[in-house]
């Protein structure tokens, strides 16, 4: 395709200067020909052109006529190098990505589809089904190597790989997988399948439960809304981070993974190695957001691609031990940012305050501080979204991720974070390239909740459920009875 078009550009470019030399023959030409075959005054003004040689004027004005054609000329053919880039650039660096793995977010039927399959003969061929082939010949389904297909077990001797054919192994991984002698175990399994299946149903129209966007599709999220969807095109991931989810930690992961950042040359290999002012830097990861910057109106066909064929996963906790934790984290520590963006706003409206403090370290000093109480009115208070949307960290997770719109593979919790990372890890087939860091922080636990909410008004309570309703059923949280009734 860039061949034909490069190639009309060139015939653009030549026509036009072909057409510049002729035009003035051409008028000489007609002009004769219409004096020759005339009758009377027609054949005498020939005659008086005829002897009249043309003027300098006349001669300026075909060499005018031939630069305005010329420039005319090139003008067009920059608008159809505009356009070739536009509609076949950006498909063209798509094409280019590094795809090191073959993943499949769905199992694949039995025996391995054959990679070289050709197109059936009716279906016509286009540019984005073209797009499409590619992608798959990299992304053909796989399993574990210890799962079992058709009662024959995936893991291979070393002389059967020998005598595999080349045609075959082009499409191996470029990585070694780390064999385990027992498969995932049965009830870690059954526990992913519930909890996709609560997901799944929750999000279907029979459904009970609404909430806003529940029922709009994924070409009607915004850009914007995306940014949360990090891939890895390397090993064919897709993590969408929730902000006091263990998202730094995965974050690390994902870095060590796509490579993305380097030491004198070199990819980091251990995750806490990373630099903590590096792992939030937007740059360092590929989100779903700069699909339209890179690839134009071929982004979201791309990121369907990558949602259909790559493995998707998300990690959720407890709705209200996250505010709990988002609190303590950017509320309770001198962060700068958060105390002229949310804190000095919720002294002026909740404590009374008309001009508090400039300067977080200044309200530190005199004791001055938005409470847990005041962060509960501030998330209730129908000004704050009319502001801005709500802050990531207190964000409601189904708004983050959209679990409606994205079919995910693996849903982990924080409740169980330790057990998940090493099952996700394994089915991703990178347990052998990195391990999740345990954690070493105080984390925040539901058993905080009941003094933490003990000054808060049961109202308040409740509307605080009601706002975040749809984050404790979609991900299988208990409604905290508890806490809403005396």
């Amino acid at each position: 395709m860039a061949y034909y078009c490069v190639l009309s550009v060139l015939l653009t470019f030549f026509f036009s200067v072909s057409l510049s030399f002729s035009l003035p023959v051409l008028h000489v030409h007609i002009r004769r020909l219409y004096t020759f075959h005339g009758h009377g005054t027609c054949y005498h003004r020939a005659q008086v052109r005829m002897e009249h040689p043309p003027s300098k004027s006349e001669k300026m004005g075909k060499s005018r006529l031939f630069r305005v054609s010329l420039i005319l000329g090139s003008v067009f053919m920059i608008l159809l190098i505009i356009i070739y880039w536009d509609d076949v650039g950006a498909t063209h660096f798509y094409l280019h990505t590094t795809i090191s793995g073959p993943h499949n977010s769905q199992q694949p039927p039995e025996g391995n589809p054959d990679p070289k399959q050709k197109p059936e003969p009716d279906k016509e061929p286009s540019f984005l089904s073209d797009i499409d082939a590619f992608v798959n010949q990299f992304l053909v389904g796989t399993m574990d190597p210890t799962e079992q297909i058709g009662g024959q077990h995936l893991v291979a001797d070393a002389q059967n790989q020998s005598n595999e054919s080349k045609s075959d192994e082009m499409f191996v991984p470029r990585r070694e997988w780390k064999i385990h002698e027992t498969p995932i175990s049965s009830e870690l399994k059954q526990r992913q399948e519930e909890r996709k299946e609560m997901v799944r149903t929750l999000c279907s129209a029979n459904s009970t439960l609404e909430f806003p966007g529940k029922n709009r599709t994924f070409d009607d999220i915004p850009n914007k809304e995306l940014e949360h969807l990090i891939v890895d095109d390397r090993h064919g991931i897709i993590y969408c981070y929730v902000p006091k989810v263990a998202c730094t930690n995965w974050k690390r992961i994902m870095i060590v993974l796509s490579e993305s950042l380097l030491v004198d040359g070199v990819p980091y290999q251990d995750p806490l190695d990373i630099p903590r002012r590096q792992i939030h830097n937007s740059s360092l990861h590929f989100s779903f957001n700069k699909f339209a910057k890179r690839y134009g109106k071929f982004s979201r066909h791309l990121m369907k691609i990558k949602l259909e064929k790559y493995t998707k996963f998300l990690f959720v906790r407890d709705p209200f031990v996250r505010l709990i934790s988002a609190y303590r984290n950017k509320f309770e520590e001198k962060d700068q940012g958060f105390y002229k963006g949310f804190a000095r706003v919720m002294l002026k409206r909740y404590r009374n305050y008309p001009d508090p403090p400039a300067s977080v370290v200044d309200a530190f000093v005199a004791g001055i501080r938005p409470t847990f109480s005041n962060f509960i009115q501030y998330l209730l208070d129908p000004r704050t979204e009319k502001d801005a949307p709500y802050n990531e960290h207190w964000r409601q997770m189904y708004r983050l991720c959209h679990p409606c719109q994205i079919n995910y593979n693996f849903v982990g919790k924080l409740e169980t974070l330790d057990e998940d990372a090493e099952q996700l890890l394994r089915i991703l087939r990178v347990d052998n390239v990195v391990q999740f860091p345990r954690s070493r922080r105080n984390r925040t636990t539901s058993s905080w909740e009941q003094d933490w909410f003990a000054n808060i008004p049961y109202e308040l309570r409740r509307q605080l459920y009601k706002l975040y309703e749809a984050d404790f059923r979609l991900f299988g949280y208990a409604k905290p009875e508890k806490l809403l009734h005396q």
